[in-house]
This record gives structure tokens, C-alpha cells and sequence, in this order.
């Protein structure tokens, strides 16, 4: 197997040889360590609130969670009616509707945090598929530059038989 200097000056040599008109930075993402290195680096880096965000809009946007809170809300207002005179929140529901929003300010900041990490983790995806696919359109350039030698060579031994 190669060694991954060698590798590095090959993928170099590929891109000067082909003149594939890439940017300086494009070349340097071309030759930097291999993408699932940093793609285990970036998982680690989250702190515990990123994480914790993560959790709870997963949940929030489950089944689970919308079953659990109508079944809240239907209890809510259930108890309350019937307790009448001593019901903790009386119809309108003022208490249910101050928790609601309270739970509504909370979790739309925490939903847009996760989405933004989200789209951070997108944009990285794009950005890695772009450097792979440009490897491998140099891979199969060096590829196709192999082919063409050996046809050449087979047919210079074709026509010395």
C-alpha cells in the first residue's frame, strides 16, 4: 500500500497535469486528511447544550410528544371543568394558556437552534461531496490516462507482431 505522502504528491500531480482550474483552497481540501477523520472530529464537538437542544426537538417533533400533550391539555381542561367552583384554572383557562405559551418560548428558540446545527451539518455534507467528487474526477482522469497508455502500448505490440 501507498504511503499517504506519496498519495498526497500523486493527487497534486493529478490536478497540475489536468489542469482542472482549481482554487489554491480547493486544492489544499483536496490533499488535507481523509473526510471521515473530521467527520468523527465535528460529532464530538457539540457541547451539552447543542446535544440537549438535539434531544428535545427530536422529541418535540415526534408523535410521542404531540399525543402526550393533547392528552395533557384534554386532561387539563377536564379536571378543571368538572372541579368547578374548586378548579385550580378555571374556564377560560388562563394557568393552560401562560404554561402553553411558556412552553411555546421555550421550545421555538431550542427547535431553531437544532435546525441551524442542522443546516451547519448540511452545508459541511455538500462541501465533503464536493471534495469527493473532485477526487474522484481526478481518480478517474488518472484512471483514463492509464487506459490510454496501455491501449497505446497493446497496439505498438500489435503492429511489431
Amino acid at each position: 500500500m501507498q504511503n499517504y505522502n506519496e498519495t498526497e504528491a500523486e493527487i497534486l500531480q493529478t490536478i497540475l497535469d489536468n489542469d482542472l482550474g482549481l482554487d489554491d483552497e480547493e486544492i489544499v481540501m483536496l490533499i488535507k486528511d481523509s473526510l471521515s477523520k473530521r467527520a468523527k472530529k465535528e460529532k464530538e464537538d457539540y457541547s451539552f447544550g447543542a446535544k440537549a437542544a438535539d434531544k428535545i426537538a427530536k422529541f418535540a417533533g415526534s408523535w410521542t410528544f404531540i399525543i402526550i400533550f393533547i392528552f395533557c391539555l384534554v386532561t387539563w381542561m377536564i379536571i378543571n371543568t368538572k372541579l368547578k367552583n374548586k378548579a385550580f384554572d378555571p374556564y377560560p383557562f388562563i394557568l393552560l394558556n401562560l404554561v402553553l405559551s411558556c412552553v411555546a418560548a421555550i421550545q421555538a428558540p431550542l427547535i431553531m437552534m437544532s435546525q441551524n446545527r442542522q443546516e451547519e451539518k448540511d452545508r459541511q455534507r455538500a462541501q465533503e461531496d464536493y471534495i469527493v467528487n473532485l477526487k474522484t474526477e481526478i481518480i478517474i482522469r488518472d484512471i483514463h490516462k492509464h487506459l490510454e497508455q496501455i491501449e497505446k502500448k497493446l497496439d505498438n505490440q500489435k503492429n511489431l507482431d
